[in-house]
């Protein structure tokens, strides 16, 4: 699942993951079967270290998110993404929740089952009902609830779904019970290794899987974490937090699509927009979606006095000399005094390689993108004043 990422330069976080922890993760993401990363001392670390491949991505395109959350593991990629946990910090707390929930599903096997087409309150009681060690471990979205426990009892909880009306009960390949008291003997371990660790205000807000609240001090962390591992994982109530506080356009960072369904399922209203981000060529569809709508050029008066330049392509800005001083500084300097002419056609810059030229001519009004920031294609990084056509 990393290949698609070995030449994009954010895949470089590979290598420090792996130098955190003493692993070659680059084998991990490249070369791994799938009875290799079906461990969960595999699965975890190397989810954790793609989705943040992803992550910086598409903060090198300038997108940040304005509230975050994560489906079990990815509540770690989140805390990362709001500042509140270093990477090197996230990196090894989640090989060591990996090789904890490793050891605990040694020690008691266990498994995990889908139930569909069932209200959440039913698929409580036929766990109650099996008398056996069966849970609810992830409200996922309206009638997608999974429930995990000792493989008897689930079998037992999957047939009393059935005569209660649910219409399927899948069975998922994973190494044990995650996310109910059946992890209990992970927590001790996890707990040691929260708190060699500092936890930070998180900004912006994440949204905790534990009781779907938003949290921003980095003092409840620790708690909320260790939790997480016996609790079930509330996404719906999560996704609806979200939406709560204003989210409209909801992206998956990291491999898969899974997420994206559930918030297509679960935000249902008008308004609400979800994306996936696995593969680098998703970065450029959502930055497309992103974008406002083109404006109807064929209308505009040609007595327009102010125009904007846009770039062409995605890129690190970089103006040419003769505009310097008219980008952004604290020099104080309007470039609107500095009297500099543009013709059509003229170069003002590059976006990498690509060049930034006037579709107009007019005087410099200013630059408006920091030397070196990184600019994607349609995004205005000049404006000029036009005495008409």
């Amino acid at each position: 699942m990393g290949a698609p990422w070995v030449d994009h330069p954010s895949f470089e976080l590979v290598e420090q993951a792996g130098e955190a922890i003493g692993r070659d993760l680059s084998e991990l993401l490249l070369e791994a079967d799938e009875e290799t990363l079906r461990r969960t001392e595999n699965a975890q670390i190397a989810t954790f270290v793609l989705s943040l491949v992803v992550l910086d991505a598409l903060e090198r395109l300038g997108i940040e998110p304005a509230a975050l959350a994560g489906h079990s593991l990815g509540e770690y990629s989140a805390l990362v993404a709001s500042g509140s946990l270093s990477y090197e910090d996230g990196v090894g707390l989640v090989s060591e929740r990996g090789l904890a929930m490793g050891d605990a599903a040694a020690q008691t096997p266990g498994t995990m089952m889908a139930v569909l087409g069932l209200d959440d309150d039913s698929v409580e009681a036929a766990c109650v009902r099996a008398e056996g060690s069966a849970w609810v471990a992830n409200y996922n979205a309206p009638g997608q609830v999974v429930i995990a426990g000792a493989p008897d009892a689930l079998e037992r909880a999957a047939e009393i779904a059935k005569e209660l009306g649910a219409k399927r009960v899948l069975s998922f390949p994973v190494g044990g019970a995650f996310h109910t008291p059946l992890m209990a003997p992970a927590r001790d371990r996890l707990r040691k290794a929260l708190a060699e660790v500092s936890f930070r205000e998180t900004d912006p807000l994440v949204v905790a899987n534990v009781d779907a609240r938003p949290h921003a001090d980095g003092a409840d962390w620790p708690a909320l974490l260790s939790a997480q591992l016996a609790s079930p994982v509330r996404w719906r109530q999560s996704l609806e937090a979200l939406a709560e506080l204003g989210a409209r356009t909801f992206v998956e960072v990291g491999p898969g699509g899974v997420l994206t369904g559930l918030a297509k399922r679960v935000l249902t209203g008008e308004g609400f927009h979800a994306f996936s981000v696995g593969v680098p060529d998703d970065l450029e569809a959502l930055v497309a979606a992103l974008m406002p709508a083109p404006r109807d050029t064929t209308r505009e008066h040609y007595a327009m006095t102010e125009r904007l330049v846009l770039s062409p392509a995605t890129g690190k800005f970089q103006p040419l000399e003769r505009f310097s001083a008219a980008s952004p500084s604290f020099s104080g300097t309007a470039a609107a005094d500095l009297g500099i002419e543009v013709g059509v056609g003229e170069l003002i810059g590059h976006a990498g390689e690509a060049e930034i030229r006037s579709a107009f001519a007019g005087t410099l009004a200013g630059i408006i993108v920091l030397a070196g920031e990184r600019v994607v294609a349609g995004q205005p990084v000049a404006w000029l004043r036009t005495q008409g056509q």
